[in-house]
């Protein structure tokens, strides 16, 4: 969920989000069909994600200010994470 939110900086579709996060990652971490669409409607649920047009069928969204804010907080989590494990290395 964490590289859906970050994928959703600028609006995207699902097909969209899949090819950006298989990107960022350095092709690690390949989301399925399934996956996503089944992630996309829980954010969406939480109020993480906004839906903002459906072009073609193809539902766009972006990431809201709580998704927003949620995502900050993540971010403050992970790094705090990698500082620790930082120092077994």
């Amino acid at each position: 969920m964490f590289y859906i939110l970050l994928s959703l900086q600028e609006e995207r579709h699902g097909y969209g989000i899949m090819q950006h996060v298989k990107e960022l990652t350095n092709n690690r971490i390949v989301l399925g069909a399934g996956t996503i669409y089944q992630s996309l409607s829980k954010l969406e649920g939480d109020g993480l994600i906004i839906s903002t047009k459906e072009i073609d069928r193809k539902k766009l969204y972006i990431i809201s200010e709580v998704g927003r804010l949620i995502l900050k907080e993540e971010s403050v989590r992970i790094k705090e994470i990698y500082q620790n494990v930082e120092k077994l290395l």
